[in-house]
């Protein structure tokens, strides 16, 4: 009787749990705060702090290799197939049409993702700290959360670093959440109150032919220059054309809607699977966070000094908060240009003009995840 009790005890959560596995448990709970209580991305961080909190369970195993959460990270993330997929839906519910009404925004897309080449370059910096030891894979991985883009993140990360997946996942969506706290106060130390209150003109029609012949020519410069960037940038003009097409409208919504619900819902999921305790909790995923805080902040503040200067050359038209959209986060961080800008003037709606380089940026990080993979992936 005593050895059937004992056994029993031994298979219990109580008689298993460490320290580690509670701490990751708070971590997941966490999550969940700031998605349900702060609306901070909630549809990715419910299943990321959700899944955090299943694979740290003792004993059930679900987020090992053998349990429901391992098999679907093994099919979803290790293969790189749940970005591309959120991907192909992030183009279907993209409208192109400020970049397109407005090309030169691109370099203020361009501009945001020297966070990312900074970045990399401190996580290298960081070997000279005892207790990190971080490859230049490593380091392109953890750099790549500058551009505020979690697909994209997770995509290069699965092909460069997946041992450090789960943190860098966490700081990458993390950060996408805190866009309306941590760019704000950049924003306004960068510019005047004169700069904030430039009202720019409004944007020029474009036509439907334009809007499909942009996936296309996006996707050729892209197979023509840089093919390793081709997955991303492919499954996102597909989405697009999707949309502008006109002629598949079923298939619009099913990518907008049902794709796009199913796989967040999976990535989330797999995503926590990779925060177990053994994996996540050691000095380098602090210093993971600390450079993605870093990295986002470098993009933020490239993106506003681009905008000073192209505000400069086009003698005061282009405002220069609308730098600060530069950055992936599509399209929280162009409401938040919106907002700043109201701010200064409840007159001046930046929107649509913030919304040519935020949707710069989802190809701009697409782009340097394509550059990062032909130097250091090859």
């Amino acid at each position: 009787m005593d050895e059937g009790l004992s056994s029993l005890w031994a298979t219990t959560g109580i008689a298993n749990f460490t320290f580690a596995d509670l701490a990751m448990i708070a971590v997941g709970v966490v999550l969940l705060y700031l998605a349900i209580r702060k609306r901070f991305e909630p549809l990715l961080l419910v299943p990321i702090g959700f899944g955090a909190i299943l694979s740290n369970i003792p004993v059930a195993g679900i987020g090992g290799p053998d349990g429901l959460l391992g098999y679907v990270s093994a099919v979803g993330i290790d293969t790189g197939a749940f970005p591309l997929l959120i991907f192909l839906g992030v183009g279907a519910l993209t409208d192109f049409g400020a970049l397109i009404a407005n090309p030169k925004t691109i370099l203020l897309g361009a501009a945001a993702q020297v966070g990312i080449f900074l970045t990399l370059l401190g996580a290298l910096l960081l070997n000279g700290v005892p207790g990190f030891d971080f490859s230049l894979a490593d380091a392109a991985a953890i750099g790549i959360i500058g551009g505020a883009d979690g697909p994209t993140a997770i995509f290069l990360a699965s092909q460069l670093a997946p041992d450090l997946l789960g943190a860098i996942a966490v700081a990458a969506y993390s950060y996408m959440a805190l866009v309306p706290i941590i760019q704000p106060p950049i924003m306004r130390a960068l510019t005047t109150e004169r700069e904030r209150r430039i009202a720019m003109q409004q944007l020029r029609p474009v036509s439907r032919l334009e809007r499909i012949l942009f996936p296309l020519i996006v996707l050729a410069v892209v197979v023509a220059f840089l093919p390793t960037a081709a997955p991303l940038i492919g499954m996102l003009t597909f989405g697009n054309l999707l949309r502008e097409c006109g002629v598949v409208e079923r298939l619009n919504r099913a990518a907008q809607n049902e794709l796009m619900n199913i796989v967040t819902i999976l990535l989330g999921l797999a995503v926590g699977s990779k925060l177990a305790s053994e994996q996540f909790l050691n000095l380098e995923t602090l210093g993971i966070l600390a450079l993605g805080a870093v990295a986002f902040s470098i993009g933020t503040a490239a993106g506003v000094l681009m905008g000073k200067l192209m505000c400069w050359a086009t003698r005061g038209r282009i405002n220069p908060l609308i730098g600060a959209a530069g950055v992936s986060a599509v399209p929280m961080a162009a409401r938040v240009v919106n907002r700043v800008g109201l701010e200064a003037d409840d007159s001046n709606h930046l929107l649509m003009h913030a919304m040519g380089p935020n949707v710069a940026g989802v190809i701009g990080s697409a782009v340097v995840a394509g550059v990062l993979l032909a130097l250091v992936g090859g």
